[in-house]
């Protein structure tokens, strides 16, 4: 790989990672709606889960047009759509598996972007304040060091996943996308400083 040109699958410049990428599986569905602004931040983590396991797919958020791929596996009678979103009216998300009928399977979405975005997107897009909202019981503090100004409790979206599987008993998928994001901001570090980690 040129020293000049960036890898077109992790994007790092002076070291590619896509052979550490994991390959995983897991019982549930997992939704990312992505925030347009985050498509031209390489800080995003999102593009992790999606890499790294198979039931994870992207879809950009538009204010007027809901994705219609998005919203016909809304309309799946075979999944359970649940809004990955802390609030006054969350439930707990293993609860909300429990209590999911058991022949459908959770499709879990993810507002993809920062606080500020997620609660944007939520208020200015109706077809998404009907779906369950669910939280997780996270205790853990965040490792995501890419961006200034984080709140703290507030995890990136990568960390939303692996929680999310931790919580659902997948830990197997869990530990080893955890893995390749910890190597990943360790390597966006020395990435952007314009050298290979050592």
């Amino acid at each position: 790989m040129s020293d000049q040109q960036a890898c077109s699958g992790c994007g790092f410049t002076h070291q590619c990672i896509c052979h550490r990428i994991p390959n995983t599986e897991s019982q549930i569905h997992l939704v990312l709606l992505t925030h347009e602004n985050e498509l031209t931040r390489d800080t995003n983590t999102g593009k992790l889960l999606q890499h790294s396991l198979k039931q994870c797919q992207s879809f950009i958020w538009q204010r007027k047009t809901p994705p219609a791929e998005l919203l016909a596996l809304l309309n799946d009678e075979t999944h359970q759509p649940l809004l990955l979103f802390p609030s006054d009216k969350s439930i707990e998300c293993q609860q909300a598996v429990s209590d999911t009928v058991s022949e459908r399977t959770p499709l879990f979405i993810i507002l993809d972007g920062t606080w500020q975005e997620a609660k944007k997107m939520l208020n200015k897009s109706p077809w998404l304040q009907t779906i369950p909202q669910v939280h997780l019981d996270v205790t853990s503090e965040s490792s995501y060091t890419l961006r200034r100004n984080q709140d703290s409790g507030h995890l990136c979206t990568c960390e939303v996943g692996i929680e999310l599987l931790k919580a659902l008993n997948e830990a197997q998928p869990a530990k080893l996308i955890e893995d390749y994001y910890q190597h990943y901001l360790k390597v966006f570090q020395a990435d952007k400083s314009g050298h290979a980690l050592r």
